[in-house]
């Protein structure tokens, strides 16, 4: 499992011009997801991106977790994590896990980070999706399983 976390001040994403999710100050997670994934990937990476110190304290260090802070969750979906550039112009998206394996698990994600006490508004699995971010920093993370 691969996610990008994006410490944001606030974000949205859209689906054929409707609001699915939106959230104020939080972090906006691209969730890419392979065949090898589990459900223990899943719990794993939700509960390192619960702890993550990622807001900063009043010395101005890194010393806060989005628990601590507050905040929410804008989780989307996002299989060309695991697009492949390596050869020729076109991405490869063989590594990225097919629908019917990606969806499930993705849900139990948002599951996880809601079984630790976070609040989740999400994407649609498959769409294409318009995502609006105001990066807060700006701070991106890579958290992988």
């Amino acid at each position: 499992m691969r996610v990008i976390l994006q410490r944001s001040k606030r974000a949205s994403v859209k689906v054929d011009g409707a609001v699915t999710g939106a959230i104020d100050s939080g972090y906006v997670l691209l969730v890419g997801i392979t065949h090898e994934d589990t459900e223990k990937d899943a719990k794993y990476v939700a509960d390192k991106i619960a702890g993550l110190r990622l807001f900063e304290d009043e010395e101005g260090k890194m010393n806060h977790s989005i628990l601590e802070n507050g905040g929410d969750i804008l989780s989307i979906s996002q299989f060309t994590l695991y697009g492949d550039v390596k050869k020729g112009r076109r991405p490869s998206f063989i590594s990225a896990a097919r629908p019917e394996a990606a969806e499930p698990l993705w849900e139990s994600f948002n599951d996880a980070l809601r079984n630790n006490g976070l609040t989740v508004e999400t994407g649609v699995f498959g769409a294409m999706m318009d995502v609006e971010l105001v990066n807060d920093g700006p701070v991106t993370i890579l958290v992988e399983s």
